[in-house]
């Protein structure tokens, strides 16, 4: 169920996803994927990430707060609207910034900050967690770990007040976000950053951007003894169709 407005108009969700220059994203799968293809596992995570989110019946839009060119440029080709990283002041800036130019277009709009990182993502399960995420002002989903935050929500004429990074769950449970805490979301909680956590989100079955690039790694990785994070033990990837 999408939110709606007070006059019963149905409006859908306006989701914001931060993205780092591909130089410098995701750093900690260094050691899985090494540097030549870890802006490349960056950018595939995006793509994926954005093609499950816009397959989402009620997400109407998705708002993309990066300064690479590259990346905005295929993101936009996706159907995404690129937002410039104006502040530069970091990921709740960005997400702020983002929010906020979604409302400049549209007032009212419930708005979302989604992740990069989750190349498993089901736009079903997606679903499910925005519509239990409409009953309340603002409500967030911790990751897999319950440690930080992968969705933060804000409805019509709510400020999203975005407090990403590190112990995040925490700091939303303090702002006063209610917490979602349904069953059967794997995907929308499975973010990616160390070697270990890509070997989860192929099991759980990746996006296809996230599939093509996945089988370079077992040729560019580090030695068993030098991948303490899961990179020499990388599983041939489940891939789910686009959309699926």
């Amino acid at each position: 169920m999408a939110p709606m407005r007070r006059d019963g108009a149905d409006v859908g969700w306006s989701l914001v996803v931060p993205l780092k220059p591909l130089v410098r994203a995701k750093s900690r799968l260094s050691g899985a994927a090494g540097e030549e293809f870890r802006p490349r596992l960056a950018l595939a995570f995006a793509l994926d990430t954005v093609t499950a989110a816009l397959a989402c019946k009620d997400v109407r839009d998705v708002a993309v707060v990066t300064d690479d060119g590259v990346a905005g440029e295929r993101l936009a080709a996706l159907g995404a609207r690129i937002v410039p990283d104006t502040p530069a002041g970091g990921l709740n800036a960005a997400l702020a910034h983002g929010a906020g130019a979604v409302r400049a277009r549209r007032p009212g709009a419930a708005v979302a900050a989604l992740n990069a990182d989750l190349p498993a993502l089901r736009p079903a399960e997606l679903e499910l967690v925005l519509h239990s995420a409409s009953l309340f002002p603002r409500a967030f989903l911790a990751d897999a770990s319950d440690f930080g935050t992968t969705l933060l929500t804000a409805t019509s004429g709510v400020e999203l007040e975005p407090a990403f990074g590190g112990p995040s769950r925490a700091r939303h449970l303090a702002s006063g976000a209610r917490e979602l805490t349904m069953p059967g979301v794997p995907s929308v909680r499975r973010d990616v950053d160390t070697g270990d956590d890509l070997l989860a989100a192929l099991a759980l079955g990746v996006g296809p951007h996230t599939a093509l690039q996945t089988p370079r790694l077992a040729v560019g990785a580090p030695a068993a003894a030098e991948a303490p994070d899961g990179a020499a033990r990388l599983l041939p990837p489940q891939v789910r169709a686009s959309g699926a």
